[in-house]
């Protein structure tokens, strides 16, 4: 288990293969740069690991997957490079998914905002609750989800991917979320939920591994570019945080919390 002053990053592994990465934060399961690297670290290492057959990716607590962002720690930027840095926090996780030999099953057990769609993206096969809507808030606080903008896109499609983005303060329903094809299953309760995740990742520790890795490659066939293409997009996103309007949303939205 690796431990940060404001979260939490474990990696465990049952007996017939399957790798569970659990993140948490108290802040809604946001994501600083220490989570972030920890994240990107335990999904190497699982993917990297002979006995592992299936991973998945999932976060403590039962209202919401993950919050994105950090906001906290973005007010704290305050140079161009500063930023750059904290937005490929974000390009080196979707980068882990995309690269690791494993599939990848995300659990999405409540709301996914920004990065947290940005995560769900990443992965190769989504299971959610009722509960999980979505939303891409970034406009609003002044800036675009420029990083993760070819995973979510790659899975949900331009249409609406436009849709998510452009409605910035709305949140879509799970069911809008499957329909798209961010996620695959949607159960009404997290009980349900994890019964079907059991079964699933049973099944796929089961198959021979060869198979699997030769599917994973064919998911993401196309994508050979992204380490560049994620990392300019971060720098994109880490020069506009520095504006004045997006301190000034970040401050808001800030102020409103506390």
């Amino acid at each position: 288990m690796s431990v940060t002053d404001n979260g939490k990053v474990t990696l465990s592994f049952s007996d017939s293969g399957i790798a569970t990465i659990s993140f948490y934060h108290p802040a809604q399961n946001s994501l600083p740069t220490a989570l972030l690297d920890e994240l990107t670290a335990k999904i190497t290492e699982a993917g990297n690991n002979s006995q592992t057959r299936v991973i998945v990716i999932k976060s403590e607590g039962d209202r919401t997957f993950c919050a994105g962002a950090s906001f906290d720690e973005l007010l704290q930027i305050k140079d161009k490079q500063a930023g750059a840095d904290f937005f490929s926090g974000f390009a080196k996780v979707i980068n882990a998914c995309r690269k690791s030999p494993k599939i990848i099953i995300a659990r999405i057990q409540g709301k996914a905002v920004g990065g947290g769609v940005g995560l769900a993206s990443a992965a190769d096969y989504c299971l959610a609750t009722e509960a999980a809507a979505i939303k891409l808030s970034e406009l609003a606080i002044g800036i675009g989800p420029f990083v993760i903008s070819p995973a979510v896109i790659r899975k949900i499609g331009l249409p609406a991917f436009s849709q998510l983005t452009i409605r910035a303060s709305d949140f879509q329903t799970a069911q809008w979320a499957k329909e798209k094809g961010l996620y695959n299953e949607v159960y009404p309760d997290i009980a349900s939920l994890d019964s079907a995740l059991n079964e699933l990742t049973q099944k796929l520790a089961s198959y021979h591994p060869e198979a699997l890795h030769g599917l994973k490659e064919i998911l993401w066939e196309g994508t050979s570019d992204w380490d560049q293409l994620l990392h300019t997009r971060a720098a994109i996103s880490g020069e506009l945080v520095l504006s004045e309007f997006t301190q000034n949303a970040l401050q808001a939205f800030l102020g409103g919390k506390r």
